[in-house]
C-alpha cells in the first residue's frame, strides 16, 4: 500500500505538467498567426533585401501586392510619384494610376543637385507634368560637401513655382566626408532659410527614416518631412509624417522602368492648401 501511495504522489504532478507548457503553445499559435498574415512580406522581405528591383514573375507579384495592400489601406489619402532624369522620357499624358485603381494625384521633380548640377529633363518634366493636370513640385539632391548657398542659388535660379505647386523640397541622404555633422546641419538650415524667403514657403524636407532619427528629428522640428521607409512590415504611416515614399520600385503607365511611389498624409484637397 505505501508503495502505491508512494508511486501515486509521484504520478500526481506528472499529469500535470502540460499546463506549464500552456504559455509556450499559445505563443507558438500567435507565433503561427502572424507567419501567416505576414507570409507575402516575408517572401518578398528575402526575394529583396539584396536586391531592389523585381527580376523574377514571383517577385513582381509580391511586389504589386505590397503596393496595392499601402494603397488600399490608406485610401482616400492622395497618392503620388516622384521622378529625376532616370526615368528617361516620360509619356506624361499615359501617367494616370497605380495598380490600375489609385490615381495619381501629385508629382516631385527633381530640379537640381548640388551647387552645379540642373537635371538634364527637369524642364521637360516640369512642363509635362502641368499639362497633365498633375499638382507638382520641385525637389533638390543636396551634396552636403558643397556650399549650401550655392545650391541653394542654383534650385533658385531653376525653378519658378506658381500658384498652385506644391511646396520646394529638400532632399538629403548622405553623410558629409569632409565636415562634421554640425556644419552639415548648419548648411541644411541656410539652405532652407534661403530658399524659404525667395518662395514664401516653408521647404520640406526629405530623408530616410534611419537618416531622420538620426540627424534630423531634433534639430529641425518645425519643417515638415518626407519620409522614406520601404521596410515590407511597416503598414501605415506615421502620425509626424507628411509624406511617405514606401516604394522605389513601382511600376506606373507612361514611364518605362521603376518610381517611387509616395503616400501625401491627407486627401488631394489638403495637399493642394500646401501650394503656392
Amino acid at each position: 500500500m505505501k508503495r502505491r501511495s508512494v508511486r501515486r504522489s509521484r504520478r500526481a504532478p506528472s499529469k500535470r505538467r502540460w499546463w506549464r507548457f500552456l504559455p509556450i503553445l499559445i505563443l507558438l499559435l500567435l507565433l503561427g498567426i502572424g507567419v501567416l498574415h505576414y507570409r507575402n512580406a516575408i517572401a518578398y522581405y528575402f526575394s529583396f533585401r539584396n536586391d531592389k528591383q523585381a527580376k523574377t514573375p514571383e517577385q513582381k507579384r509580391l511586389q504589386r501586392i505590397r503596393e496595392f495592400q499601402v494603397l488600399e489601406r490608406h485610401a482616400p489619402r492622395a497618392a503620388g510619384i516622384d521622378v529625376s532624369e532616370y526615368q528617361g522620357r516620360i509619356v506624361w499624358d499615359s501617367v494616370r494610376n497605380v495598380a490600375e485603381q489609385f490615381p495619381i494625384e501629385y508629382v516631385f521633380i527633381r530640379a537640381t543637385a548640388g551647387s552645379d548640377r540642373p537635371d538634364a529633363a527637369f524642364k521637360r518634366n516640369w512642363k509635362g507634368a502641368a499639362k497633365a493636370g498633375l499638382l507638382k513640385g520641385a525637389y533638390h539632391y543636396y551634396r552636403p560637401d558643397e556650399n549650401s548657398i550655392k545650391q541653394a542659388d542654383l534650385f533658385i535660379r531653376t525653378v519658378t513655382l506658381r500658384k498652385g505647386d506644391l511646396p520646394p523640397v529638400l532632399d538629403i541622404e548622405k553623410v558629409p566626408a569632409s565636415q562634421s555633422v554640425d556644419s552639415l546641419k548648419k548648411g541644411l538650415k541656410r539652405w532652407l532659410d534661403k530658399v524659404e524667403a525667395h518662395y514664401h514657403m516653408k521647404p520640406i524636407i526629405y530623408t530616410g527614416e534611419k537618416y531622420y532619427d538620426a540627424f534630423l528629428a531634433d534639430d529641425f522640428p518645425d519643417y515638415p518631412f518626407w519620409i522614406a521607409n520601404y521596410n515590407f512590415f511597416v503598414e501605415e504611416i506615421d502620425d509626424d509624417w507628411l509624406m511617405w515614399q514606401f516604394s522605389e520600385s513601382a511600376h506606373v503607365s507612361g514611364i518605362s522602368g521603376t518610381v517611387d511611389l509616395n503616400i501625401f498624409n491627407g486627401t488631394k484637397k489638403e495637399l493642394r492648401l500646401l501650394g503656392k
